[in-house]
This record gives C-alpha cells, structure tokens and sequence, in this order.
C-alpha cells in the first residue's frame, strides 16, 4: 500500500478539483497539434491498467478507469472529472501520461474519503493496439456508466472475454483481478475531502 502526499517536487499550476466519481458526459475533441505534443511512450511491454477508486467509509465502488500502454500511454476516464490543462483530452481520452501524471492522476481521486486501487497486466502488442483503437473510437461517455463502458472494450479483447458487462466498479474489478498474472498496488491519501477549494496541478514536463 502507498500513500500518496501533495509535494513541492513539481512546479504547480492551479485547477479546480471535483468529486472522485462518474461525472455527466462531455463531448470534448483536442486539437492534433495538442495530442501530438502530449504523446508520452512508456518503457516496458504493453500493459492494460484499470483504477477502481473505493470509498473508504462504505466500501463501496466510485469510479474506473483504464490506462492502455500501446504504442503510446493514455487513460480512458469514461464519464470522469479529472482534468489537467497540459493534458489534451478526446472524449474521455487524456493523452500524455508520463509517470507524473498517472500519479497526478491518483492522486487527484484518492483522499481521506478515497482509495485507488491499481491493477496492472501484461498484453501482447495486438491486444494493446486493439485496446487503444477501442477507447479512442468509445466516445463521450454518460454519468454513472464508467464500468459498463469499460466492459464493453475488456471483453472484446482476446483473453478478456470473461469480462461481464457491469454497472459497478467493483464487480468490474474482481473480474479484472482474476485474469492471470494482474498486479496490484494500492494508494491512500489523507489530504482532506473538501473539494470547494482548489488543488495545486503539477506542469508534468517530461521526456
């Protein structure tokens, strides 16, 4: 388990922050020249990484997420409020995702309130190109169908077919887990769940 606390290591921009949940949807396209700025490539082989964030007091499931690592690194955030404004977004795509911010990602949903749980596994390049092309083509996506959305692109894939389609982050979850050779860390944050305010949002400069 890792907790995670708000540092000075970056040099910080302000943006609003909103509930760790499934927002409505926002139909929203980037321009290339922003995406083809953001483009960050990953070391390492293809991997498929899904967020679930759990609500601390009920245990229940708030929100998913899929980070695709193909031939370059973006996070599906159906129906999401994260934003950053170095971050090109495509309808519910936020290209750019170096290390800084998948961790500004996290760090963005978990809090005292809040956990992300990050489950990673390993897929073949096909599998990662497939999962890339799904959630670019997906679409802005309603409030509350986060999972279900998510669902749809797993069983799909080849060797995600057991994948049910599901309203709930944590039934999409244990599916998820359950597949061989998956990872997992969790993060914890006791930053304080007062959202009205404002949270310092790192320039994640990068290559």
């Amino acid at each position: 388990m890792i907790s995670l606390r708000r540092s000075a290591r970056f040099l910080w921009l302000m943006v609003p922050l909103a509930l760790a949940a499934c927002g409505a949807a926002e139909p929203k396209w980037a321009p290339d020249a922003e995406v083809a700025r953001a483009v960050y490539v990953a070391p390492g082989g293809p991997t498929l990484t899904l967020f679930t964030v759990i609500n601390n007091y009920n245990g229940s499931g708030a929100h998913s997420g899929l980070m695709v690592n193909a031939e370059q690194r973006v996070i599906f955030d159906p129906a999401g409020t994260f934003q950053h404004p170095h971050l090109p977004e495509r309808n519910d795509v936020i290209f750019g995702m170096s290390p800084p911010a998948v961790e500004f990602y996290i760090d963005y949903h978990a809090r005292e309130t809040y956990r992300v749980i990050e489950n990673t596994i390993p897929v073949s390049h096909e599998v990662a190109a497939l999962a890339m092309r799904k959630v670019q083509s997906y679409g802005a996506v309603p409030k509350a169908q986060c999972a279900n959305s998510i669902t749809d692109i797993l069983n799909d894939l080849p060797g995600f077919e057991s994948v049910p389609n599901t309203m709930f982050p944590k039934q999409l979850r244990a599916a998820f887990v359950a597949l061989p050779n998956v990872s997992e860390r969790t993060v914890r944050d006791d930053s304080p769940d007062d959202n009205s305010g404002m949270i310092q949002a790192p320039v994640l400069w990068r290559r």
